[in-house]
């Protein structure tokens, strides 16, 4: 990292990033072309779960090499100046490196979904229960971090 007093050591927050956001976006390469992703997703003990259809460029690319990149932004905001390169943005956000399983295990794909369910849903007393149907019709991406840096720019002394 060139700015090193932009990196962010601190694990919290590298874990507040990883569970707190809402979109992580992957990289992924298609026979020499980049290829990004934006998906829903949810992090636990270093393990991001993403559902996915079982068809498509994503899942083509997954079966040919599961290693990816990825890269997940917290908070941000635009700081405006006085003069058009005088703008700013505060920001956290990390980036890093993963390897995709694709499981199809029902057990899996019920955890995972239970998971992304708790993240994203406003009733954390919902008790999920999933159409087998739907189950069936769909695939858990299960990634294993291997390596993240996070970054962030502006004043986080002050409560957000």
């Amino acid at each position: 990292m060139r700015r090193l007093d932009k990196q962010i050591t601190d694990l919290d927050i590298i874990n507040e990033i990883l569970n707190n956001s809402e979109i992580c976006r992957l990289g992924l390469v298609d026979n020499g072309d980049a290829y990004i992703v934006p998906v829903n997703y949810a992090h636990e003990n270093g393990i991001i779960y993403i559902h996915s259809a079982h068809e498509g460029r994503k899942m083509d690319i997954l079966k040919q090499d599961g290693h990816v990149t990825f890269e997940i932004e917290h908070i941000h905001e635009i700081i405006k100046g006085t003069k058009a390169c005088n703008w700013t943005t505060r920001y956290r956000s990390v980036m890093g490196k993963g390897f995709i399983t694709i499981d199809n295990d029902i057990e899996s794909k019920k955890k995972g979904l239970d998971l992304i369910m708790r993240k994203y849903s406003d009733d954390i007393t919902m008790e999920p229960v999933y159409d087998e149907r739907v189950l069936e019709r769909m695939t858990m991406l299960i990634m294993k971090i291997e390596s993240v840096s996070g970054k962030q720019s502006g004043n986080w002394n002050e409560d957000y």
